[in-house]
């Protein structure tokens, strides 16, 4: 089994002073290793009836669509407000100082639909969670959660109810 944690690159006071940012893209460029998260992602879902796999932009998009690909399912965008050509529904999360949302289109998840959300990593759990609100509100049911890493010691996974959550890495 390949060790993804030596994909995963650190780079210190990014975006700010503090912050040890988890960059991803030496895991994405590599053939082997995008292939081995992606597969790794996927094992609990498989037998799950993923219809939809619903990621936010932007590194939600890359492992959203290639997990949807895997798993036989389409893929629904989550995108910042503005962002989508269609009519939209939306959801508000908390952010450390004030508030963000997420858009869907209002059509992209539809009752029955079965809906597996990811993303590269699991912090504070509120886009998560925003996310879940979006497929709740259009009638469909969220299978559970994937994501890339989480990041233990902000306590993310207690915003996300009794669903499923799945973590390849985690950062103590």
């Amino acid at each position: 089994m390949i060790d993804l944690e030596s994909y995963i690159r650190d780079i210190p006071d990014f975006p700010k002073q503090g912050v040890v940012f988890k960059d991803i893209t030496p895991l994405l460029a590599s053939p082997e290793g995008f292939k081995e998260a992606i597969e790794r992602l996927a094992e609990p879902y498989t037998a799950s009836g993923v219809t939809k796999v619903l990621g936010a932009e932007a590194r939600g998009f890359i492992l959203g669509g290639a997990l949807a690909c895997r798993l036989g399912s389409g893929f629904v965008p989550a995108r910042k407000p503005g962002k989508l050509p269609w009519n939209t529904t939306s959801a508000e999360y908390a952010l450390e100082y004030g508030t963000d949302q997420l858009e869907m289109h209002t059509d992209a998840v539809v009752p029955g639909d079965r809906v597996l959300i990811v993303d590269d990593v699991l912090a504070t759990g509120g886009t998560a969670a925003a996310k879940a609100d979006l497929v709740s509100r259009s009638g469909g049911e969220v299978v559970g959660y994937a994501f890339l890493m989480e990041l233990d010691f902000l306590h993310g996974r207690e915003k996300l109810g009794d669903h499923q959550v799945h973590s390849l890495l985690h950062v103590e």
